[in-house]
C-alpha cells in the first residue's frame, strides 16, 4: 500500500549520501557525436545538441568504478566509466565530451577530455615502497613518490603533493610525515591534512591576539564611550556543555503593555563583536579569512581565531564585560516585531547555561531566570509556527556524538537529544539573521553597494523527478506539480514519517535533492527557510562571513557606501568561504567515521559474534550499505557474501533481487548483521548477514 500526499499524483526520489556516488555505471559508449534533442519542458537545455558537444562540470567519483558529472546549467547526469576518467580526481572541474546515445532513455555517457581545475593537489595515505596508497577510497590509483624525506618510512602515513598528473601514476613529493597508522594523533592529523585544514597559528598571529588580550581593559573602557550600555540588562548564554567560544547571548525585559493591553518585550540578540578586534590589513584578519571557519572534530576544535580571542576576550563568558553587536527587537508575545535596532553594545552576561541546564529550569518551572526563559521559550515556539506557515522546511537531523575515554578511544556513540532550548536559541538566531539581512538589503537600495547573503536556490525540477523514484521505491507517492514543489509537501512527508526507521534516510534524500546553501553578494532568498532575505550574523568567532556582515552593517549604519572594489572582494571571499565550509564538514564527518570504525573494531575484538540491527541506506550492483541503528555506524555488505542466490541490481527499485528465490533487499529495509571486517585506517566497516 502506498502513502499519498498532496493534490495531484506525484512521486519523488533522490541522491542521498549513499546513492549520489553509488550508481550502476553500466557499459561504455563509443566516443562519437552527441544526439540531437528538442527543448525541455522546464526551459533548461538538454545536455546534447547536434554535432560534437563538450560540457563543463564537477566530477564525482566512486573509486575504480568511475563516476558522474552533473553540469551546473543542465539537469542530467553524465556517466563517466573508469576508462574515460583521464586524469580527473574527485571534485575536479572537467570538460567532458558527450557520447552518442543509441537507445532512447539510456543514461548519457561521456569522457573527460580536459581537467580545467583541480579540487586539491595534496593527498594523505600510507607509504608502501615507492608509492603512497591513498586513504581516500575515491582515489582510484596509487600515487608515485618522486621526492621523499628522511623520516618517510614504509608503513607510515604521509601527505603528498602532486607535481605531475600526466604520468602513468600521478607523481608527487612527500611534504609531511604524519605518523604511525592507527595512532589517534596520526589519524586526526591525517584528516586535517587531507582536508587542507591548518591546525597551528603562525607566531605573528598569536602575538597580535595576545597583545589585544593584554590591552583588553583599555579597549573596553574606550569602547564604552561610543556604545549602547546594556550591562544592567538581564543577559545569559545557552550553549553546549563542552563549548569554549560563546558567540551569542540573549536578554529580555518587559515593557509597558500595548494600547490594547497586550504584553510587550525588548528582546536582545547579542553577538560577539569580533570586528572590533580583527581589523582589515592585520595578520589576524589574513589568517581568519584564510581559515574561513572553525572546524569541530570529535576530540578538538580547530578555531578560526586564536584562543586568546575565541575562548577569551571575544567569548561572551559570564561575569565579564564584553563588546557585542546587538539586534534588539520590541515584540509581542506572539513574536510579532514592532521595531528593531542594530548597533554596537556592551553587555555583562550574568549566567552561562548549558542547553541541558536551561531545559531543566523550564521542565521544573523553577530556577534562575525562570520567568525570562519561559517568555523566550513561548515566543520562540510562536516564531517557529509562523516560520513554518510561511514556508520553512523543518529538518530534524541526527547529531552524532562520540564520547572518548582518557586514551581517546570511543566508549560510547549516541544521538544527541534535541531539546526545546536548542530550538529556542535557533529561532532567535534565525530572527536576527533575517532582520539584519533585510536591513542590509534596504541599505543597498538607499546607499548603493551590496551585502553578503546566505542564499539557497529552489530545487531543480529534474532532481525532484529523481527524488520521486527514490520515494516510490519506499512505497510513498507525492501529488502536485514538481515545479511548485515546496515546504508544504516536504513538511507533510516528514510529519508522516516521524518516528519511522527511514525518517532520517528520507530527510537526507530530500536534502541531497536540493541545491547547496552558499554565501553570495547576489540575493535570491533562502528556499529552505522560506526567507526572502537571510544572512549569517550570529557566529563571527567561528565563521568569517559573519565578520564580513558585521563590517558591512557598521558601514551602512554610518551612512557609508560600499564601493565596487570592496564588493568584488566580498564576493571573492564569499565563494571561498562556501568551499571552505565543505572542507570543514568533510573533516568533521570523517573524524566521526574514524571513531565509529574504531568503536566497531573494539566490539569485534571482544564480541565477534555480536549481532546488530541495521537499516539499508544504499543499494548498488556490488553490495548493500547498512547503518547500525544505535551508533549510526555505516558499512558495506558485499554482494559476494550473500551466497544463497544470484542477486541482480534493480536501479529503479533501489533493490537487489534474487534471481531464483526472488528475495529482495530494498532501501529502507531492516536487516540483522554482524561484523565481518573493520579497516580503521580507511574508516571502513564491512558487514556479514547475521
Amino acid at each position: 500500500m502506498q502513502k499519498k500526499f498532496g493534490n495531484k499524483k506525484r512521486e519523488f526520489g533522490g541522491k542521498t549520501k549513499n546513492h549520489g556516488e553509488r550508481k550502476n555505471f553500466g557499459r561504455r559508449a563509443p566516443a562519437e557525436t552527441a544526439r540531437k534533442a528538442g527543448p525541455r519542458a522546464d526551459g533548461k537545455p538538454h545536455l546534447t545538441t547536434h554535432g560534437k558537444t563538450e560540457i563543463e562540470g564537477v566530477i564525482k567519483l566512486a573509486g575504480k568504478k568511475g563516476g558522474f558529472v552533473l553540469p551546473e546549467n543542465y539537469a542530467e547526469e553524465i556517466r563517466i566509466d573508469p576508462n574515460y576518467l583521464g586524469t580527473a580526481f574527485h571534485d575536479d572541474t572537467v570538460l567532458v565530451l558527450l557520447h552518442t546515445q543509441h537507445n532512447k532513455g539510456e543514461q548519457q555517457t561521456g569522457e573527460v577530455i580536459k581537467v580545467l581545475s583541480r579540487a586539491k593537489s595534496r593527498f594523505v595515505g600510507t607509504i608502501k615502497s615507492s608509492v603512497l596508497v591513498p586513504d581516500d577510497r575515491r582515489v582510484y590509483t596509487d600515487l608515485a613518490i618522486t621526492e621523499t624525506r628522511d623520516d618517510a618510512k614504509d608503513g607510515m602515513k604521509a601527505l603528498i603533493e602532486i607535481t605531475n598528473w600526466n604520468a602513468d601514476k600521478p607523481e608527487g613529493k612527500i611534504v609531511q610525515v604524519l605518523g604511525a597508522p592507527g595512532d589517534h594523533e596520526t589519524e586526526i592529523k591525517s584528516i586535517l591534512a587531507g582536508s587542507g585544514i591548518v591546525y597551528d597559528f603562525p607566531d605573528v598571529v598569536e602575538q597580535e591576539a595576545n597583545d589585544l588580550k593584554a590591552n583588553f581593559p583599555s579597549h573596553v573602557a574606550k569602547a564604552l564611550r561610543d556604545r549602547r550600555d546594556l550591562r544592567s540588562t538581564p543577559t545569559f548564554t545557552i550553549d553546549p556543555a563542552d563549548a569554549k567560544d560563546f558567540d551569542d547571548a540573549l536578554s529580555i525585559k518587559k515593557l509597558e503593555p500595548s494600547k490594547t493591553g497586550g504584553a510587550r518585550y525588548e528582546v536582545g540578540v547579542h553577538i560577539a563583536d569580533v570586528s572590533y578586534f580583527v581589523r582589515p590589513g592585520t595578520k589576524l584578519d589574513e589568517e581568519a579569512s584564510s581559515r574561513a571557519n572553525s572546524v569541530y572534530l570529535v576530540d578538538r576544535t580547530v578555531p578560526m581565531l586564536p584562543e586568546a580571542l575565541s575562548a577569551d576576550i571575544c567569548s561572551l563568558v559570564p561575569d565579564q564585560d564584553r563588546l557585542t553587536y546587538s539586534s534588539i527587537f520590541v515584540m509581542d508575545g506572539m513574536g510579532n516585531v514592532e521595531s528593531e535596532w542594530f548597533g554596537q553594545t556592551t553587555i555583562h552576561s550574568q549566567k552561562r547555561f548549558t542547553y541541558e541546564e536551561a531545559s531543566q529550569v523550564l521542565d521544573k518551572d523553577a530556577g534562575v531566570y525562570i520567568e525570562e526563559l519561559k517568555i523566550l521559550d513561548s515566543i520562540s515556539k510562536n516564531l517557529h509556527k509562523a516560520r513554518l506557515a510561511k514556508g520553512s522546511i523543518i529538518f530534524e537531523k541526527d547529531e552524532i556524538k562520540v564520547e572518548l575515554g582518557p586514551d581517546k578511544k570511543p566508549v560510547r556513540i549516541y544521538i544527541k537529544e534535541r531539546l526545546a532550548t536548542h530550538k529556542l536559541i535557533e529561532e532567535f538566531m534565525l530572527l536576527a539573521n533575517k532582520h539584519v539581512a533585510h536591513y542590509l538589503f534596504r541599505s543597498t537600495g538607499k546607499l548603493g553597494g551590496g551585502a553578503v547573503y546566505r542564499i539557497h536556490d529552489k530545487p531543480n525540477p529534474e532532481r525532484i523527478e529523481t527524488l520521486k523514484t527514490f520515494l516510490r521505491g519506499l512505497g510513498y507517492k507525492f501529488e502536485g506539480n514538481p515545479k511548485n514543489f515546496g515546504a508544504r509537501e516536504i513538511n507533510e512527508l516528514f510529519a508522516q514519517m516521524k518516528g519511522e526507521d527511514i525518517e532520517m534516510l528520507v530527510q537526507t534524500a530530500v536534502l541531497r535533492s536540493m541545491s547547496k546553501a552558499i554565501y553570495s553578494v547576489a540575493n535570491i532568498g533562502h528556499f529552505g527557510l522560506g526567507f526572502e532575505y537571510y544572512t549569517h550574523f550570529t557566529s563571527p568567532i567561528r565563521r568569517y562571513p559573519d565578520l564580513m556582515v558585521h563590517r558591512l552593517l557598521t558601514q551602512y549604519l554610518q551612512g557609508k557606501q560600499i564601493d565596487k572594489v570592496e564588493l568584488a572582494n566580498y564576493e571573492r571571499i564569499a565563494r571561498y568561504a562556501s568551499s571552505k565550509e565543505k572542507e570543514a564538514a568533510d573533516a568533521e564527518r570523517e573524524s566521526i567515521k574514524y571513531k565509529q570504525a574504531e568503536y566497531m573494531q573494539t566490539i569485534m575484538a571482544s564480541q565477534p559474534k555480536k549481532q546488530f540491527e541495521g537499516i539499508i541506506t544504499g543499494v548498488t550492483e556490488w553490495g548493500i550499505f547498512i547503518e547500525e541503528q544505535k551508533s549510526k555506524c555505516e558499512g558495506m555488505l558485499r554482494l559476494s557474501s550473500i551466497g544463497d542466490d544470484f542477486y541482480e541490481f534493480d536501479e529503479k527499485k533501489f533493490a537487489l533481487i534474487g534471481k531464483r528465490t526472488k528475495k529482495v533487499y530494498r532501501l529502507g529495509d531492516r536487516i540483522e548483521v554482524k561484523l565481518s571486517e573493520v579497516d580503521v585506517q580507511r574508516h571502513q566497516i564491512t558487514w556479514d548477514l547475521a
